[in-house]
């Protein structure tokens, strides 16, 4: 098959009311391929099976073309971009790289919302694909990999266009491993949220109304 694809989560429903996007990490440059399912794949899948488990919503991750953003190439971005070609309601959610990447895709008509996991950002990223469609961030405060504070000053800009919540991770890192169960449990809210699935998590949708600064910096257990 070739690159890039969706490759579907669970068994995908047949008549599907809606649809989550998965995508995974990955480097700041790299010409390899994206064929190979690397680590960056694998944290990854648990948050799609989790939510593979929701009659009617279909779940898929993406495969890219190569395993690098690759500067003004963007590659991971246009490859979700490419992949964005149904009417169903969709929610893109992404990790490190692939936050970065579905950040950029979020302009496509059928994007609800969109989930940036430690997102990868450098000060450059656009906001104003992100009109109408809201947001979710979520940052470990013992990251290595990506800077907290960029996701911070990303968010306060974000906040000019559309709805954005960003929660701290207290005592994670990069790989969401420490507090994984709040992690997935916090992206399973927003997405069903989001999608009318189940009511919207008060405490993300509390977030998203304050004032800003406000709603910016909550930790992530003011959820539980």
């Amino acid at each position: 098959m070739s690159l890039p694809r969706l490759e579907p989560v669970g068994s995908p429903p047949e008549d599907p009311r809606a649809l989550v996007v998965v995508a995974h990490g990955g480097r700041s440059r790299s010409s390899e391929s994206g064929e190979r399912r690397r680590l960056t794949y694998w944290r990854m899948l648990p948050f799609a099976r989790l939510l593979a488990r929701t009659e009617g919503l279909a779940v898929a991750m993406v495969r890219y073309r190569l395993r690098g953003w690759n500067g003004p190439a963007r590659d991971a971005a246009r490859d979700v971009a490419e992949l964005l070609t149904g009417d169903l309601p969709t929610v893109l959610v992404g990790h490190s790289m692939g936050g970065r990447a579905v950040l950029h895709a979020a302009g496509a008509p059928q994007v609800r919302a969109v989930a940036a996991l430690a997102p990868w950002l450098d000060g450059s990223d656009p906001v104003d694909q992100l009109a109408g469609r809201d947001v979710l961030i979520a940052h470990g405060d013992r990251e290595r990999m990506t800077d907290p504070r960029e996701s911070l000053a990303y968010a306060v800009r974000a906040r000019q266009v559309t709805r954005v919540a960003r929660f701290d991770v207290h005592g994670d890192g990069h790989a969401m491993l420490r507090h994984a169960a709040d992690w997935h449990s916090l992206v399973q809210r927003f997405v069903l949220g989001e999608l009318g699935f189940e009511p919207e998590d008060p405490a993300i949708t509390n977030a998203m109304r304050q004032p800003t600064p406000g709603g910016l910096e909550v930790p992530l257990g003011a959820l539980r």
